[in-house]
């Protein structure tokens, strides 16, 4: 597990935890050469007959990810194989998740609800376009952040899949 003060690759600084999930921790992390933030997802390694299921995971997500260019999705920037875990270096994205506003202040207006619901729709047909298709299978308010200008981004390919006939 990574500590707050960690530097990854001689120039990622773990500055603190944004986020926690079953197989894995979000840490910000400073680019301390280019002086940039970045998100870095800690996915760990558990138990000898899981690594196999969780890297391929990783590569599935990695995979699809890193083919992807929308304004609403974040982009990978590195990954770096360790021997209890991976990393993904992928865009830092400012701001809190749909989730946490539900929670915070309940109901939205209608016009916010209508215009973030016009920004998933305009992601889903942007990967739903793909050849082959990006299938996202996990969206939830969890998994839709609101940045400051109120743009969403949609985060967490862990179980996006390419769509397949069979």
């Amino acid at each position: 597990m990574l500590k707050i003060g960690d530097l990854l690759g001689g120039k990622y600084r773990i500055l603190s935890v944004v986020g926690r999930g079953g197989m894995s921790t979000v840490y910000l992390a400073r680019n301390e050469r280019a002086n940039k933030n970045w998100a870095v997802k800690e996915v760990r390694k558990s138990g000898v007959n899981q690594d196999q299921v969780v890297e391929q995971s990783l590569l599935t997500e990695v995979e699809i990810m890193k083919h992807l260019n929308n304004p609403h999705l974040p982009s990978i920037i590195d990954v770096i194989d360790r021997d209890d875990t991976f990393l993904i270096v992928m865009d830092y994205i400012e701001g809190k998740s749909l989730d946490h506003w539900l929670k915070k202040d309940g109901a939205q207006p209608q016009e916010k609800v209508v215009e973030w619901a016009k920004q998933i729709c305009d992601v889903l047909g942007y990967l739903h376009s793909r050849k082959p298709p990006i299938i996202y299978r996990d969206l939830k308010p969890a998994n839709v952040m609101l940045k400051p200008d109120g743009q969403i981004m949609i985060i967490d390919f862990g179980t996006a899949r390419e769509f397949k006939e069979t």
